[in-house]
């Protein structure tokens, strides 16, 4: 029988320790080539506001499908920006094994990712987050990093002010401009869907690190120029040259992928300031989908 789980269900099997560990090895995997996946195919239904996301991939475990809709003029309804679904075949057989609602597992998985990387990458004792963003990703980073490193203090900013002073008294945050809440911050995360940067490099302090998740169209920019001159670490080369404006229009040069990094293969200097750019994989879905199945096929009866 072919299994259903829901959003309530994924939400009861995922915690984010074993989801950050989870990735870690999921892109370690893919780094080492052990991973099956063509680059998302993105369909264009209106430039702007509705895409279409296919995403399949075979790994030695996993093996499956995630179609994703990535619609932001959705924005400020009451309908995600993302939706998602995902289709989970057993790779020995080919049989297929469960069919599960992909949304809140977009949303974690994204920041599992970034946890992971900034795990590996910011100084052990970063007290200071600021998040460019106030939306989904900006909570779900903040509870992600929080699990790797000892955040004290909590940034916000938003384009629309409003949004980030909700999300300050919501997550015990201080809501201030962009540039007010890069500057002296240890970790930077941007969330948006901007299509030009939100996020200078003149504001970074040296040795900070940067995840930058949003904006995910080759044409849409989160950083500057100056922000990408700095070590480039991306989930994948092959998907980054094709659908991150970030790394396109900026020429950057990529130092590593996260699986490189991850897997201690290639490793920046101490010290750098580093930017982690995530637009995001199959593998990265399929292998948190796979934790839900087992987790869910262990459930009493």
């Amino acid at each position: 029988m072919v299994m259903f789980i829901g959003e309530a269900e994924v939400q009861r099997y995922l915690d984010w320790k074993s989801l950050i560990a989870a990735m870690e090895t999921a892109l370690i995997g893919f780094s080492a080539g052990r991973v099956i996946q063509p680059v998302r195919n993105m369909l264009t239904i209106e430039e702007g506001k509705r895409y279409l996301g296919i995403m399949p991939v075979v790994a030695d475990k996993t093996m499956g499908l995630k179609l994703v809709c990535f619609y932001p003029g959705n924005a400020g309804t009451s309908v995600p920006t993302h939706t998602a679904m995902i289709l989970l075949f057993r790779p020995e057989t080919g049989e297929p094994l469960a069919v599960m609602d992909g949304r809140l597992i977009t949303e974690m998985r994204t920041a599992a990712v970034s946890a992971a990387v900034t795990n590996r990458l910011s100084a052990p004792d970063s007290r200071v987050l600021a998040l460019l963003g106030s939306g989904v990703q900006a909570k779900a980073h903040l509870e992600a990093i929080r699990q790797v490193r000892p955040i004290r203090e909590v940034r916000v900013w938003s384009q629309t002010s409003e949004h980030a002073k909700r999300f300050a008294n919501t997550h015990d945050a201080i809501a201030m401009d962009a540039e007010s809440a890069v500057r002296g911050a240890d970790i930077i995360v941007t969330a948006t869907n901007a299509h030009d940067p939100v996020l200078k490099g003149a504001w970074l302090k040296r040795g900070a690190h940067v995840n930058t998740v949003g904006s995910p169209r080759p044409t849409w920019r989160e950083v500057d120029d100056e922000t990408m001159a700095n070590v480039i670490i991306v989930d994948s080369r092959e998907a980054v040259l094709k659908e991150s404006g970030d790394v396109i229009l900026s020429k950057a040069n990529i130092f590593a992928e996260a699986g490189e990094v991850l897997g201690k293969t290639k490793l920046p200097e101490v010290g750098q300031t580093t930017i982690f750019k995530s637009v995001g994989i199959a593998i990265e879905d399929l292998a948190a989908a796979r934790l839900v199945f087992d987790r869910a096929s262990e459930k009493p009866a």
